[in-house]
């Protein structure tokens, strides 16, 4: 039975409220204000709470199953770190309170700076980002302006691998830069000979998402950073994938000069339920002047401060600026201090290991029926080329897999992206995921095979149990209804 829209339940004269009577004198609205053609629901309450409620049981959540969307580590994140938010020494604050009034929580945001330095091996951090993007965007502009600094005003060019996040390009000519794309050899790695080809006095620097897209550690790292840096250049590193490095491998010794970090990913915040995220951006000692600012500081106890230290906003003394209103969204930062205090040294080495360790696991069972086109072992994601090739030869592709998994209860992984490899799965199981959810994935996965050879249309008109079918995704983007509209 389908359940009534709270428009179908509308009923003249019926409300859910009973306000008292105003204490001051009644107004009429101009005219101008009201809209007759607005013909808003009259409902009781219980039936707007039970509208709602159904509404969000026919959403897909991380707290109801899986959902190994690849390269965006939607995992499940610890409730207690919700709580922390939400206590009222944090939650009631105003970011332009005096400085002396909110040493906690300034105190929470120098250490989880000096936390993120050392994770990442770098010299300095800003929380400032509020997106991965974010980052991406205040770590070009970083290096840009290092190098107008020197007067070194002809680079002009960002090198990014094919095998890079979508959002590098999209950053790189925010920043008023030129983007030139790196081919991947036949082992999923940056090709080091385009890559020298490339390479000259015109350069910023090169955008390297490692682990890539592709979920594999480029085997050429180390010439890659000689490489860049022989050349006058800067490594960008792409951190929306440290959930494959944390705590066993620091982007900052291995030769990157700036990073963002992705803390509603690798850190704990709901990714993917529409809050905020925080990319905060990480730097190389001769970078840390131009860091976005104000990032907490620390000064030592003075006879205005006779009690110890203090915690102080400071601005860099080269900054590139304020790029985010007040000083970065703090929930998502209080989130990721507590899961990083709660989990410890050990604790995140054993988030990289347990995501590696299931991307490798998931990979070990699929690889035998669905194409796999690097077979490497992979660090927390992996990449299908989509459906078996004798399905694809039957008109059966990556969105009719996709779209069938809602059949079983799965959300889908990424389907067509990364770019390079046609027909694309790309799956994340994250670190989070039991065994037995890994195997009921696999084997829906592996079902859906079968099925597909024994009746293709079951597949095509796939899904069959979703509260809406398959949608018109082109049209949908196209021509999007926007508003209620009767289904009689």
């Amino acid at each position: 039975m389908t359940e009534p829209l709270i428009y179908e339940l509308s009923r003249p004269g019926r409300t859910g409220v009973d306000l008292p009577d105003p204490d001051v004198p009644l107004s009429d609205l101009p005219e101008e204000w009201l809209r007759e053609e607005l013909p808003l629901p009259e409902v009781s309450e219980v039936d707007v709470v039970r509208h709602y409620l159904h509404l969000s049981q026919m959403n897909y959540a991380v707290d109801r199953g899986f959902y190994p969307l690849g390269s965006c580590t939607m995992k499940y994140n610890p409730k207690v770190n919700e709580v922390a938010t939400r206590l009222a020494g944090f939650r009631n604050l105003h970011p332009y309170q005096p400085e002396e009034t909110v040493q906690g929580a300034l105190y929470l945001v120098y250490h989880l700076q000096e936390w993120l330095k050392e994770i990442g091996g770098f010299a300095g951090v800003s929380l400032q980002p509020s997106a991965g993007a974010h980052g991406e965007l205040a770590g070009v502009l970083m290096m840009r302006k290092y190098h107008l600094d020197r007067g070194d005003t002809k680079r002009r060019k960002i090198l990014i691998p094919d095998s890079a996040h979508g959002t590098n390009p999209a950053s790189t000519t925010m920043s008023g830069l030129e983007v030139i794309e790196i081919p991947s050899d036949e082992r999923g790695n940056v090709d080091l000979a385009a890559l020298e080809a490339a390479m000259d006095d015109t350069v910023v620097g090169l955008m390297l998402t490692n682990p890539n897209t592709l979920g594999l550690f480029d085997e050429h790292l180390e010439e890659i950073a000689d490489l860049v840096h022989r050349h006058g250049a800067l490594l960008y590193g792409d951190g929306a994938n440290l959930n494959a490095l944390v705590g066993i491998a620091k982007p900052g010794e291995m030769g990157f000069d700036v990073m963002h970090f992705n803390l509603h990913k690798t850190f704990s915040t709901p990714h993917g339920g529409g809050g905020p995220g925080s990319g905060p951006v990480g730097c190389v000692e001769r970078l840390v002047d131009y860091l976005p600012g104000p990032i907490a500081a620390i000064e030592p106890g003075s006879e205005d401060h006779p009690e110890g230290p203090l915690y102080v906003w400071k601005m860099p003394a080269k900054s590139i600026g304020r790029v985010k209103a007040f000083y970065g969204n703090f929930g998502v930062m209080v989130r990721a201090y507590t899961y990083i205090r709660m989990l410890g040294t050990e604790g995140l080495r054993e988030v990289a290991e347990h995501a590696v360790l299931n991307a490798n696991y998931l990979l070990a069972r699929l690889k035998e029926t669905y194409p796999l086109p690097y077979d490497r072992t992979c660090m927390h994601e992996f990449v299908l080329a989509g459906p078996p090739k004798d399905l694809q030869e039957k008109g059966i592709h990556t969105m009719d897999v996709a779209k069938r998994l809602i059949d079983y209860g799965f959300h889908p992984p990424t389907v067509y992206f990364p770019l390079i490899v046609p027909e694309a799965l790309m799956i994340e199981p994250t670190e989070t995921e039991s065994k037995e959810t890994l195997d009921a994935f696999a084997e829906a996965m592996l079902k859906i095979v079968e099925e597909g050879r024994e009746d293709p249309d079951l597949l095509h008109n796939a899904p069959h149990t979703a509260p809406v079918r398959r949608l018109d995704e082109v049209r949908a983007a196209r021509k999007p209804i926007l508003c209620y509209t009767s289904l009689a």
